[in-house]
């Protein structure tokens, strides 16, 4: 493959769009959108899928799409996933990639928004779980704590000291992929993590089953879903 993640993340209209929906979104007081996330979701996509066995060029193309997949935050939050895909098929089209290759990563990034989304392949159930599982404390903007915990998805971001997610082996060969989160109760108690996550959570289940492998989340190294 040609076109990669590695010479994509330098394309100077992906950096300057990245930064614009992020820009946006600290306007309308969302967590942070940017190169972290962005990055972060990319890569661990890419580690989920070859855990699982996949091609390396099937990663790849996990990656690129983990690394587009919030562009449309420039546009437009509540249809950024749609408006993401087209953005981004208009940038690899401009870089040559295969149509059939454009094909599966704008097909992701317009279905990873939990309000609208669904896995649809193997690309779109990685970058799902990746882009869900990324609750940190570092995304947190705001910097005052009365106001960090002031606001839900403040206080629960802040409050997630370790996050990680990873394909588990188990017993008969089937795999499990396991979200990993340690949680600070002195910022907020876990059950504020279920009501603003518990419809990611169940999008994470469901890519999961895409990928034929079961998912567990673990919070405080107890087993809750």
């Amino acid at each position: 493959m040609s076109i990669t993640f590695e010479k994509l993340k330098k394309d100077e209209q992906i950096r300057a769009y990245i930064k614009a929906g992020n820009d946006a979104l600290g306007v309308l007081g969302y967590t942070e959108h940017s190169f972290p996330h962005v990055f972060r979701t990319a890569k661990t996509a890419a580690a989920l899928l070859k855990g699982l066995g996949f091609p390396d060029e099937t990663a790849e193309l996990a990656k690129i799409a983990g690394l587009l997949h919030d562009i449309g935050n420039m546009m437009n939050r509540t249809i950024h996933a749609l408006m993401g895909a087209e953005i981004a098929r208009s940038i690899l089209e401009r870089h040559g990639m295969p149509y059939e290759d454009i094909g599966t990563i704008c097909s992701a990034i317009g279905n990873h928004d939990e309000e609208t989304g669904r896995p649809v392949n193997t690309v779109s159930a990685a970058l799902i779980l990746a882009d869900k599982s990324d609750v940190r404390r570092t995304r947190v903007r705001e910097r005052d704590l009365d106001q960090i915990l002031a606001d839900i998805h403040d206080r629960v971001n802040y409050a997630v000291k370790r996050s990680e997610i990873a394909v588990q082996r188990q017993g008969s060969g089937g795999h499990v992929i396991q979200l990993s989160l340690d949680i600070d109760n002195n910022f907020c108690p876990v059950m504020d993590y279920f009501e603003i996550f518990i419809s990611r959570m169940l999008m994470c289940r469901r890519a999961a089953a895409f990928l034929e492998a079961d998912f567990e989340l673990i919070i405080n190294n107890l087993k809750v879903m």
